[in-house]
């Protein structure tokens, strides 16, 4: 039986990755899919992984209507046995809303991929609506690490270096970005100190080492 499943984690955890993996396991198999993204890092069109693997795909806006999409190809004779949906978190609710119902009224695969969290650890639209909807919900296994070395839990976004938790929940940037708006992932105990790796050095910097003098003098003082 065809199934809905959402597979999420963090930014920098591989899930595009997945998505281009799992459309080739199946093609390899002589199945037939079609793919769809939304603001991809590589421009419209386009489902790309940061290993530098990427695929034609087709952009998804406010306006897209999975079912129609859908319903049309088969309609002009082509063959879909299973859905990629990546960024799926940027999806509308009435937009995943389709997504299931092409599971159950046409028995066809969807396998969606996306992040559960934004920079203020707030839920995405869509990805709650997954998490509401799916069949199978699976946290992606590899995991990203924050700059301490920890386990990544949490999205943050910074403006010029530094971090923010208030705008607007979608806006385009990427991981360790040289522009004004960039990502990364934090474990949860630097994001709620709003420590980015950028002010995690600059605090690093700031703190000057003893001179070696007095540090000797320190140290004799204490074993006198």
């Amino acid at each position: 039986m065809a199934e809905l499943t959402f597979f999420y984690g963090t930014m920098d955890c591989g899930k595009s990755t997945l998505a281009l993996q799992t459309d080739h396991n199946h093609s390899a198999r002589g199945r037939t899919g079609l793919v769809f993204t939304k603001l991809d890092r590589a421009g419209e069109d386009t489902l790309s992984s940061r290993l530098g693997l990427k695929v034609p795909a087709i952009e998804v806006g406010p306006e897209t209507e999975f079912w129609s999409v859908v319903v049309d190809h088969l309609a002009q004779g082509g063959r879909a046995d299973y859905l990629i949906c990546d960024e799926a978190q940027f999806y509308s609710a009435d937009q995943v809303d389709q997504l299931a119902r092409i599971v159950d009224e046409l028995g066809i695969d969807v396998f969606a991929f996306g992040i559960l969290t934004d920079f203020r650890r707030a839920l995405f639209p869509g990805s709650q609506r997954l998490v509401e909807l799916s069949d199978r919900v699976q946290v992606l296994q590899v995991e990203a690490l924050c700059w301490c070395g920890r386990r990544a839990t949490h999205n943050a976004r910074s403006i010029n270096g530094v971090m923010v938790v208030e705008g607007e929940q979608v806006v385009v940037g990427d991981t360790f970005s040289a522009d004004a708006v960039a990502y990364e992932v934090l474990c949860r105990h630097h994001h709620r100190r709003r420590m980015t790796a950028v002010s995690a050095k600059q605090a690093h910097m700031s703190v000057q080492p003893l001179p070696f003098a007095e540090l000797e003098q320190r140290l004799v003082r204490r074993t006198g």
